[in-house]
């Protein structure tokens, strides 16, 4: 992979390498998806314990931390580019520890919201700075690569959160698993606090000012190609988010497959595992917008016939059929991922934690809509998940195409 670029002299002289570097980095992110996938399996039995009223209700523990998110975001970027990237992920982690113990020790459901809405806030740090970090390093297709190797190692924990997450809970009950979270966020804090040097120097840091954050928002917000891109990637972040709203009603009752779910989960995950491998391959020479626009077109076509195939099937097609399609679309989607975030961020490197602070907001809160609706809509079958996949699919295809016409690339 070669070296990761340094800031100055003594960073150089204690810097991890790429390898170390790469994980440490996808594990700070990966907190997010530990958070809502270990939950999943737990998910009934936490609801019935604290005495959730409706069905409907148990999806708001992922909700909650992803409301969170979107909303720490905003202040962990800024803040960021100000101090420097050190502290912003230290005091995030120690933010979310206090969500997990507060989620592991709750009596009643709205404590236990107000806990995951907690955690959200903590990693927000983490998540957001961790692309600020990159960017700090790279631009472009170099940054795609790298955010692809880091999202190969990242996608390890939705292959084995769900099943971890289910034995935790059969042998140590639902608590446990926030336990563990706070264990592991614990963890990463000592791992990043003695390998991690900071990336942003002291003449590249900006005050931290009303007027300037006002200003900078307003920068990324009136930047036509990171608002397309936002808005893709909120697309594609929103089929997934609606996929993981009706995963555990689709497999483990719609299906019958009980607690088996994570297995089935586990190979879904793998598939974007294995696109954000090939992409870290393709992406130095294909280029970054090229393999997008590849991958919306492939996925918004296997979802127009995965629709076709749910509606002959009364939204019940064969397990097996149901399974391809959506290996399938995983697949593009985890060339999507890291691609869609270097290319809105590629603009921005002179206000790297800003920008990616707003790209995270904007994208959160579009998925976690968009998630929500796609979850409710949920009525036994299919149906409403691949519908959604369609329309959300075509709608990011002629977004990205939009911006790359406007910009006359044909990278």
């Amino acid at each position: 992979m070669g070296s990761w670029q340094t800031t100055n002299r003594s960073s150089l002289e204690r810097a991890p390498s790429t390898a170390e570097s790469v994980t440490l980095m996808a594990l700070l992110i990966s907190l997010v998806a530990l958070s809502i996938d270990a939950m999943l399996p737990a998910l009934p039995q936490l609801g019935a314990d604290l005495g959730a009223r409706h069905p409907g209700d148990t999806p708001l523990v992922l909700s909650a931390l992803f409301l969170g998110l979107s909303l720490g975001q905003l202040i962990a970027g800024p803040v960021s580019d100000s101090i420097g990237r050190r502290g912003v992920v230290l005091s995030g982690l120690a933010v979310y520890l206090v969500g997990s113990a507060i989620c592991a020790l709750s009596g009643d459901f709205n404590t236990l919201l107000l806990g995951r809405l907690i955690q959200g806030l903590g990693v927000a740090g983490p998540r957001v700075v961790t692309v600020a970090i990159v960017r700090d390093r790279y631009a472009g297709d170099a940054m795609a690569r790298i955010m692809s190797f880091i999202m190969s190692v990242f996608i390890l924990v939705p292959v084995v959160a769900p099943a971890l997450g289910q034995i935790i809970a059969d042998w140590a009950g639902w608590r446990a698993i926030f336990w563990g979270f706070l264990l592991l966020g614990a963890l990463a804090g000592l791992w990043f606090t003695f390998r991690q040097p900071e990336t942003l120097t002291v003449e590249r840091r900006t005050p931290f000012t009303l007027t300037r954050i006002w200003t900078g928002i307003r920068e990324t917000l009136r930047h036509p190609d990171v608002i397309g891109y936002i808005a893709a990637a909120g697309c594609v972040f929103g089929a997934l988010v609606g996929y993981l709203a009706s995963a555990q009603p689709i497999f483990a009752d719609q299906y019958e497959l009980g607690e088996q779910f994570p297995i089935y989960f586990a190979v879904l995950a793998l598939a974007i595992g294995a696109a954000s491998i090939l992409n870290a391959r393709l992406v130095m020479t294909l280029g970054m917008r090229r393999l997008m626009r590849l991958a919306l077109m492939a996925f918004s076509l296997m979802s127009l016939a995965a629709t076709g195939l749910a509606l002959a099937t009364g939204g019940h097609p064969p397990l097996w059929a149901l399974m391809t399609y959506l290996m399938a679309g995983f697949f593009t989607q985890g060339i999507l991922f890291g691609n869609l975030n270097a290319a809105a961020m590629e603009p921005l490197g002179h206000i790297a934690g800003l920008g990616s602070a707003v790209y995270g907001a904007a994208t959160t809160l579009i998925s976690l809509t968009l998630g929500a609706v796609i979850g409710r809509a949920y009525d036994g079958t299919v149906l409403p998940l691949v519908l959604a996949f369609t329309g959300l699919g075509l709608a990011a295809l002629v977004i990205v195409l939009a911006v790359e016409r406007r910009g006359g690339r044909d990278d």
